[in-house]
């Protein structure tokens, strides 16, 4: 029998707020909102590196992502947010590389999705919330630091004849540009592939009007004129949000939870760990009592309003549970209460959609479904009496690898249902741009126009079978054996093969920017943060600023 591993570094903690940042300052102008860059070299979340040059590890990010939020929605008079360095000549000079060094393969890898996740969330709030991002790169600007700024709908680069922007992870590190680099390059920006090979294979990086004509920035500005010229851009990208002018922001007030040695307690979200089993059992509590339909008492409500709590808190527990709780590798998915209140949630979203708190709310839950979806976890939903899986909540099981359902045929009134609603055909789409329900049935025609004339019933397992909502419908006789041997069977398989399973299943269909981006993080970049030419004795992630020169194996794989 396996040891059972209890982790003794030290818990990180993915909440924050603007007076214990360390490394960036948020400054407010009417419909802008500057983030500059000014990181601490001595505040790195673990302890044998500095982050000089504005270099950055997973507590930057975590304040990056916090200090957006917080724009988001304590600033709805912002449309456009200018990320920016509060430091001579540097922008940003990437993912600490010292930090890289001396991390787990683990870290390394969680560290990279995070801060995809982060850069992701750009992109998707400009796409949905109209919130533009302006990136004015004042100095240096290579590796991650550059991926920051790809992020952003556009780059305008001091023309000072030094600054430049670069990729340069693979001469220098003999690793790729693994959060979103390379693919922001192609995709994104449409820089011709043989320039793209030159620019990712160069450690000095394109500056000026070159880094224009090979579409790696938007505008160029000389010194003098750099500042006004950002300012003037930011305007021309405000102009083109609604985000409104005078709306009332929503202070994001700490999180009420509580942490135990094998449990996580939230208002509204509970994870309880089996160490011995390697599971974790998560549950999703509906809305409880009155809750306010109308914008009136939305408001009042703000950050204790239910549908924003909940995303916050369950976005809470997803990150602190996938870097703290590394060998618990299967979650257990649970929802508990009132299946009609999920319903009337939902109703409340559709109805107040183009209201901008609605809209950040809406936009809050899809990125925390989404990162369900990519976490490196084996998910199983289990629909059992007390369960509440409709609509909005019915999203957490179909972004399960599988959905086991309970089937009381003696006890229609304990006997669980799942309930279809308008939500899951296109509210809250995964990284592919589908609803989780097209990536079931593949987009094929008769089972998605089967499911969707079934919105709105109760659904018992049987019926939920037959329509392919769940895996698999055992009765009282048989579920708890069938539950047990499942969870049993899955960890005793091999971890670093279930993820790779689970990501090519729940990404079994069209291609987008964003999966490519996580399928190169967890296929190409993986495979190659275990290389001995990138972390071997010699290996130039190891050796970097030592003054020695990598050694590689020089056989192709």
């Amino acid at each position: 029998m396996n040891d059972i591993v209890v982790s003794t570094a030290p818990r990180v903690d993915y909440q924050t707020q603007p007076s214990a940042y360390r490394h960036w300052r948020l400054q407010f102008d009417g419909p802008v909102a500057t983030v500059l860059a000014d990181f601490d070299e001595n505040a790195g979340l673990r302890q044998g590196y500095k982050l000089k040059l504005n270099s950055y590890d997973l507590g930057v990010d975590i304040e990056l992502n916090d200090a957006i939020n917080r724009i988001r929605f304590e600033h709805p008079e912002v449309r456009t947010v200018v990320l920016t360095s509060a430091k001579d000549k540097v922008f940003c000079s990437g993912a600490n590389i010292f930090m890289l060094g001396v991390s787990s393969h683990a870290w390394k890898v969680n560290f990279c999705k995070f801060t995809n996740e982060t850069r992701n969330g750009l992109e998707d709030s400009s796409q949905y919330s109209g919130l533009k991002f302006l990136a004015a790169v004042n100095g240096a600007c290579a590796g991650g630091g550059y991926e920051v700024a790809l992020a952003c709908d556009e780059i305008m680069l001091i023309d000072d004849r030094s600054s430049a922007v670069s990729l340069p992870e693979v001469p220098l590190l003999g690793v790729l540009p693994g959060t979103g680099g390379l693919t922001r390059v192609t995709d994104k920006r449409h820089v011709r592939h043989d320039l793209a090979d030159i620019f990712c294979t160069s450690v000095e990086g394109v500056r000026g009007q070159k880094a224009k004509d090979w579409r790696l920035v938007d505008h160029i500005a000389k010194p003098a004129v750099f500042a006004a010229k950002v300012k003037e851009r930011a305007l021309e990208l405000a102009a083109q949000s609604d985000r409104p002018a005078n709306g009332t922001g929503v202070a994001l007030t700490p999180i009420h939870r509580s942490i135990e040695t094998d449990a996580l307690h939230y208002t509204h979200v509970s994870v309880a760990i089996d160490r011995s089993k390697r599971t974790a059992t998560w549950t999703v509590k509906a809305p409880s009592g009155a809750q306010p339909s109308e914008l009136v008492g939305i408001e009042a409500a703000g950050a204790a309003w239910y549908p924003l709590a909940l995303a916050r808190e369950l976005e809470d527990a997803i990150l602190s549970m996938r870097t703290n709780e590394l060998d618990i590798g299967t979650w257990l998915i649970k929802t508990q209460g009132d299946a009609a209140a999920v319903l009337a949630m939902d109703a409340t979203l559709v109805a107040h959609a183009n209201h901008w708190l609605v809209r950040e709310t809406t936009g809050l839950l899809r990125r925390t479904f989404s990162r369900l979806d990519v976490s490196s976890r084996s998910l199983f939903a289990l629909v059992e009496p007390g369960s509440c899986f409709a609509g909005s909540f019915l999203e957490l099981a179909l972004a399960c690898d599988r959905i086991y359902h309970l089937a009381l045929p003696d006890d229609a009134a304990r006997a669980p249902r799942v309930t279809l609603g308008e939500a899951n055909f296109g509210t809250y789409p995964m990284a592919t741009n589908e609803s989780r329900l097209q990536r079931r049935f593949y987009g094929e025609a008769g089972p998605l126009a089967a499911v969707r004339a079934a919105i709105g019933q109760a659904l018992d397992a049987d019926a939920a079978f037959a329509l392919g909502l769940c895996t698999s419908n055992p009765d009282d006789i048989d579920y708890a054996d069938e539950v047990r041997i499942a969870c049993e069977e899955r960890t005793s398989m091999s971890p670093d093969a279930l993820t790779g399973l689970e990501a090519n299943l729940r990404f079994n269909s069209q291609e987008t920017m964003a999966t490519r981006i996580f399928g190169r993080l967890t296929a190409w970049q993986n495979w190659i943060f275990q290389r001995p030419n990138a972390v071997g004795e010699k290996g130039a992630l190891k050796v970097y600023g030592k003054g020695d020169k990598a050694v590689f194996d020089w056989n192709r794989v």
